[in-house]
């Protein structure tokens, strides 16, 4: 196997062996991605000096044994949200282009201390809002399984570049399903944490509430690796929760006997693609045929989540999106004539369709006369879903779902039509309104090619649970083997 197309445990050991050098599997990251890249689109900035100078520090570091980590000399992606002092990051939009942050976010500052090595700032939709990476003020991001089709997004790019063999694990940010969702179009391994559970100091807001980084990889076993490396209490993020975080690769277990399994109802509805629901069905009779109990459940409110999210989401982009003034950092329009002129003109220059579109719908929710009926009443049914979670996990230990309700489609298939386009995240919005962990894997494809993801939900800061049954499916199946054929 080709060095951009192993795992981080195999790459790991053979570094350990001094088989490799770090700098062996970056010259053959960078030779895919001057190669395939430009027919992917998932890079907006490559960090190549940045990364053999880390790559350099890593040799050293495997040679006299010191701090060496899983991640020592692994090469990862970062969606472009996510500052990194020094390195531009836009978000993908027009307002930040040319920043250059003063500070560098606490889970990269982590994975600098772990030894990995980064490889550049990735493709998103603008600010994260979007499921296709449609939105980016710098072009879309092709799927690698299909150069016609969409990745998913907002973490297009993240998920786009791991499936193309252009980085060995990525980070991508969770909004309202943002790393799950391409995950499963691109046939990749997304993990969405618990809110709380990985600190948010240095990603770019998007909704405060709801926002969580997390790692794309191939394997649930490299995931696992990611996330212990960056989960924990921050004391510069607020709501990063103080609450052990377990060695998640060194517990994986390969079993699922006895455990109990839910399948929601709400989530096998008419909309779905009738392939995507067949391939998670057969993914259900593996589990159920390891020694699982499969059994029935339902979450009465999920029928709203859509509804709830584009009130809530939006609000906090509003407030959020707030300091792009023009003043303090971004784009500023030199032509205006006076203060209120310089907001607009900026605003208008430096903001795409769809972000407009959330400031202003958010704006609108927040407003005198609508906060009560729209916000506060959004938040209230908000509750109730997550009650729904709360009883249904009394009875269940895990849930599987259809993490997508179709393959990926087209581009410019729906971006005409927003409305259509947000349903691209039913199945993953309800679970993260309740500030559940989640993943995404690969369960099959389509008669298309195309990949379909299973979508496993867990208990709140159980991702443990949710690791052993990836891991276990993927020891029992080989979709998260299959590869693209893009050269």
């Amino acid at each position: 196997m080709e060095l951009h197309y192993d795992t981080i445990e195999n790459l790991h050991k053979r570094l350990i062996k001094k088989e490799i050098k770090p700098s062996d599997i970056l010259d053959s990251v960078f030779k895919r991605i001057e190669a395939i890249d430009p027919k992917v689109h998932s890079y907006l900035k490559l960090t190549k000096e940045r990364a053999y100078e880390m790559a350099k520090a890593a040799e050293e570091r495997i040679i006299k044994n010191d701090n060496v980590t899983e991640l020592t000399g692994i090469p990862l992606g970062i969606k472009d949200n996510m500052v990194l002092k020094g390195v531009e990051t836009t978000c993908a939009a027009k307002m930040l282009e040319g920043y250059k942050p003063p500070y560098t976010a606490t889970v990269l500052t982590k994975l600098e201390k772990a030894g990995a090595v980064f490889t550049g700032k990735l493709n998103m939709d603008e600010y994260a809002f979007g499921s296709s990476t449609e939105n980016s003020a710098f072009g879309p991001t092709k799927n690698p399984w299909d150069l016609q089709r969409v990745p998913g997004g907002s973490s297009g790019g993240s998920a786009a570049c791991v499936a193309a063999g252009l980085c060995i694990g990525s980070l991508g940010s969770d909004t309202g399903g943002s790393i799950k969702q391409p995950a499963s179009l691109c046939g990749v391994t997304g993990m969405k944490p618990t809110y709380g559970r990985v600190s948010r100091f240095g990603l770019i807001a998007f909704g405060s509430s709801l926002d969580q980084i997390g790692p794309i990889t191939r394997t649930a076993a490299d995931n696992a690796i990611i996330l212990k490396h960056i989960a924990g209490r921050d004391e510069n993020d607020a709501t990063s929760a103080d609450i052990a975080v377990p060695d998640y690769s060194a517990l994986l277990k390969d079993s699922v006997k006895g455990k109990v399994i839910g399948l929601p109802k709400e989530y096998f509805i008419e909309g779905l693609d009738p392939e995507v629901k067949q391939k998670i069905m057969d993914a259900v009779a593996v589990f159920e045929k390891l020694g699982a109990k499969i059994e029935q459940i339902s979450l009465p409110n999920t029928e709203y989540a859509i509804d709830v999210y584009y009130v809530v989401a939006p609000a906090e982009v509003s407030s959020n999106l707030a300091r792009f003034d023009g003043v303090r950092y971004g784009l500023r329009d030199k032509g205006a004539e006076n203060m209120i002129d310089m907001y607009k003109k900026s605003r208008q220059k430096g903001f795409g369709r769809e972000t407009k579109r959330r400031i202003m719908l958010g704006t609108y929710v927040l407003s005198s006369g609508y906060y009560d009926a729209y916000y506060k009443k959004a938040q209230k049914v908000r509750t109730l879903i997550k009650n729904d979670f709360d009883k249904a996990f009394e009875k269940v230990d895990i849930m599987l779902t259809p993490t997508s309700p179709t393959t990926a489609f087209k581009i410019g298939e729906k971006a005409a039509d927003p409305l259509t386009m947000y349903l691209s995240d039913i199945f993953t919005i309800a679970p993260n309104l309740a500030g559940l962990p989640g993943m995404s894997v690969p369960a099959g494809n389509d008669s298309k090619g195309l990949p379909v993801g299973l979508q496993i939900l867990g208990k709140w800061f159980k991702e443990q649970d949710i690791y052993d049954a990836a891991y276990t499916f993927q020891k029992n199946t080989d979709w998260h083997t299959k590869m693209p054929s893009i050269y």
